[in-house]
């Protein structure tokens, strides 16, 4: 084999480095509609919408909401998580799906609301409010026939926040039912040690006025924990442990031993949607709390809600489809991106943007690194195999439930190819 000389290697050498960079260059990527979203988008257009619309697929709904009922089995009760349900008619569906009249409510918007339109409710507070949020609340007491007294549960994390609603409950001359938050792991509020429980305890003996309804250990954290040997399993059964030390220290105390119910029936509630696989009623609690998996948005795709499917979707039109060009200034920019990357030569640019969402149809498209968001005309990149024009949708899948669901009015919902109803959603409320 004759030997190369020095510049004819150096020449092989390039040409070989350019080849294998050129091999390595992103495919383009995506396509038209799937069968699914091309039916999505004929419902919109013939209901004659042409702006930004929060979409609840009812039927993937229904078939969610079933399998959830299915998984908890009867084990444990459940409840269904407003904030994350944020519309009256949506939870109405669930509620006759499920079975439920139980709800966590977080704000005192929503449990004004609640109490007032639908005043069959048990209300159960997911967050602990300050105590001039619940004062406010009996000022403004509903006059559907809500009774707070038996229907709601105050949710009390700290003892100066249990003798502030003491001395609301005093003022007042009204009884109240106090849930205990415990800290469970997640560390963001709650009681974490015997000693302050028991201190809550000692509070609780002394005021007949305020009546101990249950505990509350939320547990999201421990899907959030890297999936190490043994640290996911750990952080699950210190959850498990920590409800039942706590638990037995309450029902053994001279509150618990003199509860007028019996333990069936206190509250003893835990989990959140990202976790309520996991309690099947031989532990402490014996409720649940699921809302954002019902309609699963794209945090939610996880191995423990692998048998739900998305139900929600944010549609948008587009409003001009076209080759994609930089801004003025950095067309060199974009001109390499598009010859190594032939998924950023075509451009769309739809109707708002910038949500707490993924697009999810056509394939393909992805936001641009360059310009940025935008919550006016967002742009998405793509190969242009997506084949859309103006006018057509794009379609999104939230990141989270909550939020999102309220920033579009009225939701539509989608159901046997068309769009059947539209439900009103709850303001914006943090």
């Amino acid at each position: 084999m004759p030997r190369l000389s020095r510049r004819q290697f150096v020449t092989t050498a390039s040409l070989a480095a350019v080849a294998g960079a050129v091999a390595l260059r992103p495919s383009a990527q995506g396509g038209p509609h799937d069968a699914y979203f091309q039916r999505l988008q004929a419902a919109l257009r013939q209901a004659g919408v042409g702006t930004p619309t929060l979409v609840i697929d009812r039927e993937r709904l229904q078939a969610n909401a079933r399998q959830v009922v299915h998984n908890i089995d009867g084990r444990m009760q459940l409840r269904l998580v407003n904030k994350s349900l944020p519309s009256l008619a949506l939870l109405d569906e669930l509620t006759r799906l499920t079975g439920t009249t139980r709800q966590m409510v977080f704000n005192l918007p929503y449990l004004q609301l609640l109490a007032q339109q639908r005043p069959h409710s048990d209300v159960l507070l997911g967050k602990p409010l300050p105590v001039a949020a619940a004062a406010r609340f009996y000022a403004q007491r509903p006059s559907s026939g809500f009774d707070p007294s038996t229907q709601l549960q105050w949710l009390i994390d700290t003892p100066e926040r249990l003798q502030q609603y003491r001395d609301l409950a005093r003022a007042q001359k009204i009884p109240m039912r106090v849930n205990l938050e415990i800290d469970v792991g997640l560390h963001r509020g709650g009681i974490a040690d015997e000693a302050t429980l028991l201190s809550m305890i000692k509070l609780l003996q002394e005021e007949p006025l305020l009546r101990w309804s249950g505990l509350m250990g939320y547990d999201p954290h421990t899907e959030k924990i890297p999936d190490l040997p043994g640290m996911r399993q750990a952080a699950r059964d210190h959850v498990k442990t920590t409800y039942q030390r706590m638990a037995d220290l309450m029902l053994a105390s001279p509150v618990g031993q003199h509860q007028p119910q019996p333990r069936t029936a206190l509250t003893l509630n835990t989990a959140g949607s990202p976790t309520y696989r996991l309690h099947d009623g031989r532990g402490a609690a014996n409720e649940v709390s699921v809302g954002s998996a019902m309609v699963k948005p794209t945090d939610f795709d996880t191995p423990l809600l692998a048998d739900l499917s998305p139900a929600c979707f944010i549609a948008t039109p587009v409003i001009k489809s076209g080759p994609f060009q930089a801004p003025h200034g950095v067309e060199w920019i974009g001109q390499a991106a598009q010859w190594w990357d032939r998924n950023q030569r075509h451009g769309v640019f739809i109707y708002g943007g910038h949500w707490l969402a993924q697009p999810v149809s056509p394939a393909g498209l992805a936001p641009s690194g360059l310009i940025g968001p935008s919550s006016n005309q967002q742009i998405l990149l793509g190969s242009g195999l997506q084949g859309l024009h103006s006018d057509d949708f794009v379609f999104l899948r939230p990141t989270q439930s909550e939020a999102v669901l309220q920033q579009f009015g009225d939701i539509a919902v989608y159901s046997n190819g068309r769009i059947t109803d539209w439900w009103p959603a709850f303001p914006a409320q943090a």
